[in-house]
């Protein structure tokens, strides 16, 4: 059975717990990595992995860990990259795919917004977290816990 490997560090306290319930509910084995305490509840699924405070610690222990089709929670770029190319699945906390047709593109367009923010141009910063975004996805994980479980 595939796990469920979550860049806990910048994941939403609401993404968190969709993430928590759906992995008690199909008993998905799950680990919420970051370079901090998470609160988690108490679960023989649910798991916290805390990793030393180094630049990347969190990303760097998620991809020595994880299996061809583990599913990767995680809006970090690079990570995603790494995870895609070792086999794994990639969402983000907003329910979208990410995979070898979109990574690249996408890494580019932030490099490009990176670049933008360095010269001193305002680009704003990532939308709030919606209940739109809670919805798709709390919808997309189901629909991959579904999928992994057959």
């Amino acid at each position: 059975m595939p796990s469920l490997w979550v860049d806990a560090d910048a994941c939403p306290r609401v993404a968190r717990e969709i993430i928590v319930r759906a992995a008690e509910r199909t008993a998905t084995p799950t680990w919420f990595v970051a370079n901090h305490a998470i609160p988690l509840p108490r679960s023989p699924v649910v798991k916290a992995l805390a990793v030393s405070h180094g630049f990347d610690a969190a990303d760097d222990e998620i991809v020595e860990r994880l299996a061809a089709n583990d599913l990767v929670i995680t809006s970090d770029l690079p990570l995603a990259m790494e995870a895609i190319e070792r086999g794994a699945k990639v969402m983000t906390t907003r329910g979208e795919t990410l995979d070898a047709n979109n990574i690249r593109a996408r890494v580019q367009m932030r490099d490009f917004m990176e670049t933008l923010r360095a010269s001193g141009e305002h680009t704003g910063g990532p939308k709030g977290y919606s209940d739109s975004d809670r919805r798709e996805f709390a919808n997309a994980l189901d629909r991959w816990l579904a999928k992994a479980h057959r």
